[in-house]
């Protein structure tokens, strides 16, 4: 363990050292908010957010190619100096990461620099195509390179899905990878509770002596760490579905890996939740013309109704904790 907090505080000074530059970076790219209109994924100007965000018109974006580009770097260098093994885990891990990360890079780059810029990016059925079509690769390598087929459903038993796993992997991921990007709308607020998550299952996999898994969670959480400090309010960057899009993928990923997906549900509550509310408001209006929500996700109705950004994203936070704890508590007492 303390070399894996090693690596993390590693990870944490080099993130750091690298943010200024690569921000600046950004900002030569123009990989910034526009003043154009704000619309969401179903093509509709986001009015509720446009008024209360469009301050930040300028703040750099994708910035989830940090995390991504440390991460990848360094857990490569450190499975050659240590005893961890660059193994079929650690490829897929990467896969995961750079597949999801190339998406919402691609996405960002429709959003901010393409001549579509100031709208949502890509279609949202091109988006879910190429979404279902990398998780399903990676579920296939799951399946056949890591001989995964088992979940594990707390307080029920162990089941073997055979080739179906390779779907319900997949489901699994494109889930989460929308959920969290849905959630990326406030200053740190995915990043954080990013954090709680992983922090969560770095223990779990702790605990079953994924060795291999432990060392990459270690150099993300260090990477994280120092993301959070330009990312919490007034954001000097933010993650972007550069960041977003695979920092959900290696999430699901990762608790697949765990056998702790089912778990996962309780982990990422806030996740969930924020994808629920997102989800339902669309319902209400394509069937019933009428919001629930003042704005949708969740955390824009707490916004519109009064509440300091920061007092949501902080507030999520401990609602996050709460149910990672409550995740570890599901998943170490149905063992």
């Amino acid at each position: 363990m303390e070399k894996l907090l090693g690596i993390l505080l590693f990870s944490f000074v080099t993130t750091l050292l690298a943010a200024i530059p690569f921000i600046d970076v950004l900002y030569k790219l123009k990989f910034q908010r526009q003043k154009e209109k704000q619309v969401d994924f179903m093509g509709e100007a986001t009015s509720v957010v446009n008024r209360l965000h469009s301050w930040k018109v300028g703040t750099p974006n994708a910035g989830g190619l940090l995390i991504i580009g440390v991460t990848i770097l360094l857990s490569a260098i450190f499975y050659q100096v240590t005893k961890f093994e660059l193994n079929w885990t650690a490829r897929i891990l990467y896969a995961t990461l750079i597949t999801f990360g190339l998406l919402g890079l691609y996405d960002d780059f429709h959003k901010f620099v393409g001549k579509k810029k100031g709208t949502y990016g890509l279609r949202i059925r091109y988006k879910f195509l190429l979404q279902w079509s990398l998780a399903l690769v990676i579920g296939w390598l799951l399946y056949n390179r890591m001989g995964m087929s088992t979940i594990h459903v707390p307080f029920i038993g162990y089941f073997n899905l055979g080739p179906y796993y390779i779907g319900y992997a997949a489901l699994v991921i494109v889930a989460t990878t929308n959920a969290v990007n849905i959630t990326d709308g406030l200053d740190g607020l995915v990043t954080g509770l990013t954090i709680i998550i992983l922090s969560a299952l770095w223990y779990l996999a702790s605990l079953s002596g994924l060795t291999d898994i432990n060392l990459f969670i270690a150099v993300m959480l260090g990477s994280l760490l120092a993301f959070l400090y330009f990312n919490i309010f007034p954001a000097r960057v933010w993650l972007g579905d550069t960041g977003a899009l695979s920092l959900g993928a290696m999430i699901a990923v990762i608790a697949l890996m765990t056998n702790q997906s089912i778990p996962l549900i309780v982990l990422g509550g806030v996740f969930v939740i924020e994808g629920i509310s997102s989800l339902t408001q669309i319902l209400s209006k394509t069937f019933f013309g009428k919001k629930i929500f003042l704005a949708a996700p969740i955390h824009h109705h707490f916004e519109a109704k009064g509440w300091d950004e920061t007092k949501v994203t902080m507030r999520f936070w401990l609602a996050g904790a709460v149910f990672a704890y409550l995740g570890l508590f599901v998943a170490l007492t149905s063992q």
